[in-house]
């Protein structure tokens, strides 16, 4: 008898140990393979929220198909407690196993809206936009001017919702005066900055922005990326250039950076002002002169007089030897990558081509010649616009 029913108990174990196997395994498969959805979605996830809720949202946008097997998915990958909060592009048919990897993965939000604050050379931008998740394409909202006299509604309502990531992008040659300048008139920082950091000093790339953050840790990443961005290119610099310190290949990138905006040219014109440097010629750069007029606060907004390209300026390279004591603007990677490693060429002259680039000589007969090329696109430019 005890026997029979030792045989039954272990029966019984074996079948039920069965059974336990090919639920797991049924539940591992339902994890992992290929979720509902049926077009990509925006997920909120609110700062609190737990796995619960956010299985919920998902079993509510028909996500996915059993919120416990998401939940205990989340749970046995140890992933439960790392819940970001956030907005996520979730795509179609995602398994629960990537979504749980999405919310919880960290770094910048995938979808929802994000304002772009663009501080360029003339003026600074606002572009409010909106991931469409079936498209993963970003749609424009608005798009202003901050000199505008109004601050269009659609910018009121997104600084407004709790969702809305902020970035700023800083384009290259831009001055320090105007990126801190810019970035004291945003309504989103708080504004703590008295002194303009060093001319050349802050890396113009795109930065995120949290609400409430000072200006001046906003200009500490900068100033630390151009540090470091420096800092590898001075270390992989070729031999033979005629710049004895970081800070003067910083003040080259800088003239090379307001003197050209076609990257294919950079290490040419590179290649100009280091063949100039080393043979003892002047500079003459046009932007050292206006540099020497405005120090970096605003634009010109016209052309240089012969008085002022005379006028003895401490940037003014059509009266100093050599570079000027700091530089232009903030230059780009590309532009201190030029002048660290610039093109081999003879040249030592160059002007606008009427193309966006620059026509390059080795000779002042040729280089008069490509200025009275310039000179006829220029009148013929003016006669059509007159017309």
């Amino acid at each position: 008898m005890w026997r029979h029913i030792a045989a039954n108990a272990l029966t019984f174990l074996i079948v039920a140990l069965f059974l336990l196997v090919g639920v797991v395994t049924w539940g591992t498969n339902q994890y992992r393979q290929d979720g509902p959805l049926a077009q990509a979605i925006c997920l909120q996830v609110s700062p609190g929220s737990n796995m619960r809720s956010v299985a919920d949202q998902l079993v509510e946008k028909e996500a996915v198909s059993s919120p416990t097997i998401f939940r205990m998915g989340a749970d046995y990958s140890e992933k439960s407690g790392e819940l970001k909060a956030g907005s996520f592009r979730v795509p179609e048919g995602a398994s629960m196993q990537e979504i749980v990897d999405i919310v919880t993965r960290g770094g910048r939000n995938t979808c929802g809206t994000e304002v772009i604050y663009r501080i360029g050379v003339n003026r600074t931008l606002v572009d409010v936009r909106e991931l469409d998740p079936t498209s993963n394409r970003f749609v424009e909202i608005v798009s202003f001017n901050t000199e505008d006299a109004e601050v269009p509604a659609e910018y009121t309502e997104v600084r407004q919702a709790t969702d809305t990531t902020y970035q700023v992008v800083v384009a290259e040659g831009v001055t320090s005066w105007q990126i801190a300048y810019s970035l004291g008139e945003l309504d989103l920082l708080q504004s703590d900055v008295t002194e303009v950091p060093a001319e050349g000093s802050l890396a113009p790339q795109s930065y995120d922005l949290t609400e409430g953050q000072p200006v001046s840790s906003v200009l500490a990443q900068m100033a630390s990326t151009q540090t470091q961005i420096l800092a590898e290119a001075w270390a992989e610099r070729v031999d033979g250039l005629p710049l004895q310190t970081p800070e003067e290949a910083m003040v080259l990138a800088s003239i090379i950076e307001k003197e050209t905006g076609v990257a294919d040219e950079r290490r040419q014109v590179a290649s100009v002002f280091v063949n100039r440097l080393n043979r003892g010629m002047k500079l003459q750069t046009d932007p050292t002169v206006i540099y020497g007029i405005t120090r970096g606060e605003g634009v010109l907004g016209r052309g240089l007089r012969q008085s002022e390209l005379r006028a003895e300026t401490p940037w003014n390279t059509y009266v100093i030897d050599g570079l000027p004591p700091t530089p232009i603007a903030n230059p780009g990677r590309a532009s201190i990558e030029a002048a660290l490693d610039p093109d081999s060429t003879e040249y030592i002259f160059f002007v606008a081509d009427g193309s966006g680039g620059h026509a390059f000589a080795t000779n002042l007969d040729d280089h008069n010649r490509n200025v009275a090329r310039w000179r006829e696109i220029e009148a013929e430019r003016a006669s059509g616009s007159d017309g």
